[in-house]
């Protein structure tokens, strides 16, 4: 839901397309952090009727007939300018604050429950516009597996 300041909480989602290193790929230039988040289609109807920069994924072979692909959203992770956003990994011994140089563990794990917040950038180019989603805040939950849970309480020597 838009809040005031046009920020978008969005809860229990699923990130798709991840690239919190900002590596360099066929569809990223490197350094540019980014990912998707997996949007419910009255969600991504009213986001892009706001002007938000909301996709469609590509219909699969599989899929049944009359069934609709789901939309997604590009977020970027800003660390140039402006305030860093704030990005929180969850697990059995706690919450670990990620920094610029951490965060990429996160293209990495499982995840087991995202929350996040997604602010706005209104931008205009040779007369077109749109709302680019910036990253604000991030909680993700990790999934972790029985050795991790058993050993969680050792300090690696």
């Amino acid at each position: 839901m838009p809040k005031q300041d046009g920020t978008v909480l969005m809860e229990g989602v699923q990130l798709v397309f991840k690239n919190f290193a900002g590596k360099e790929g066929r569809y990223n230039r490197e350094g540019d952090r980014n990912f998707a988040v997996v949007l419910p289609t009255e969600q991504a109807l009213q986001m892009q009727a706001d002007g938000w920069n909301v996709k469609q994924f590509k219909e699969r072979d599989d899929a049944e007939e009359g069934e609709i692909p789901d939309y997604w959203l590009g977020v970027s992770v800003g660390y140039g300018k402006g305030r860093p956003p704030q990005i929180v990994m969850i697990s059995s011994r706690g919450r670990t604050n990620l920094t610029e140089e951490t965060v990429e563990m996160l293209d990495w794990v499982d995840m087991q429950n995202v929350d996040l917040i997604v602010r706005p950038y209104t931008w205009e180019v040779n007369g077109n516009t749109g709302v680019k989603a910036y990253l604000k805040s991030l909680y993700v939950t990790i999934e972790e597996d029985e050795l991790e849970l058993k050993y969680n309480g050792m300090d690696a020597q």
